[in-house]
């Protein structure tokens, strides 16, 4: 997929998003250090096993706290207000988060350590998103880190708007003597961003402040009482999730991603903590609803390609 030549090639003979004969299917990647999960269905990690310290990292997706593992969040991050949007004079409806994590990609190619996913657009996407589009998501292994690259691509003539994002829970505690309480949040580098707060689902982007991300962040579940802290980043980036107590945890790194967000659900004790990668936002509190106005939509014209990844070490 390093030329326009072949996303057009494969954007012809890609998946249109429904597949039931392989809606529960797992593809299993491994090597010496990894064992990790991946389903077609919503393109979605099921499991991330670490073979020489034998710890799930990944949420096991306990419906009593949350339904899902790691979501893909296309076309959009976040809700919309009024669950809907507007181009070109009419009203779109879309539920939170886009619709990827519903849809059945394709496996476009596969070895031992990695995979490739598609999603392009049909008949029924187009009712609610009036854009062609390519979307691939990779998966890949090397030692004790995986990978997550995504890959977006305009086929048509005219502009595609859209933002994308991800959503991984890793389980916390990693062992059964730990909390929640007993990690933290470490900050590379360790410096302030600027914090988006949320006014219900949506930015209040008016009252973002300066958050003291420069030191670690002690994890308790009252830090989520009014849903996920958002923090705008430039540059390369570490989230790692660590503990005094355990020489165990997980770092998320990246270049690219202009946001990450932190949760888990508020009142429920959920065994878990997304670190969310994010290139676009919920709709803002003022917002017009129009999605060539939305706060940092991103914007690709014909033939274009927009390519993020995220690194996961397991230690």
């Amino acid at each position: 997929m390093d030329s326009i030549v072949l996303q057009e090639e494969l954007y012809k003979n890609s998946f249109t998003g429904k597949d039931l004969k392989r809606s529960d299917l797992v593809i299993v990647l491994e090597n010496e250090w990894l064992k990790v999960g991946v389903k077609p269905a919503g393109g979605e990690l099921t499991e991330i096993f670490h073979k020489k310290n034998q710890l799930n990292y990944l949420f096991d997706g306990n419906p009593s706290f949350w339904s899902r593992q790691a979501p893909v969040l296309f076309p959009f991050v976040g809700r919309l207000k009024n669950d809907q949007y507007h181009y070109q004079g009419k009203t779109y409806p879309m539920g939170q988060h886009g619709f990827a994590r519903d849809k059945v990609f394709q496996v476009q190619s596969q070895t031992q350590e990695s995979v490739t996913l598609v999603l392009t657009d049909s008949k029924e996407s187009q009712q609610v998103y009036p854009f062609a589009f390519f979307l691939a998501v990779t998966y890949t292994l090397k030692d004790d880190t995986l990978t997550v690259a995504y890959q977006v691509a305009n086929p048509a003539e005219t502009p595609l708007y859209f933002s994308l994002g991800a959503h991984p829970a890793f389980r916390l505690p990693l062992e059964e003597n730990l909390s929640f309480e007993d990690y933290y949040l470490q900050f590379t580098p360790a410096k302030s961003r600027l914090a988006l707060p949320l006014n219900g689902p949506f930015i209040d982007y008016n009252q973002r402040t300066i958050a003291a991300t420069n030191t670690n962040m002690a994890l308790t579940y009252d830090l989520f009482k009014n849903d996920a802290l958002i923090f705008e980043t430039n540059g390369p980036q570490m989230f790692a999730i660590v503990s005094e107590k355990s020489e165990h945890g997980v770092s998320l790194s990246y270049d690219g991603f202009d946001y990450v967000g932190f949760w888990t659900p508020y009142g429920k004790d959920a065994p878990f903590l997304c670190i969310e990668p994010w290139s676009g936002l919920a709709d803002t509190v003022d917002t017009t609803g129009e999605l060539t106005e939305k706060l940092d939509i991103q914007t690709l014209g014909a033939k274009e390609t927009f390519e993020k990844s995220f690194t996961l070490h397991l230690f």
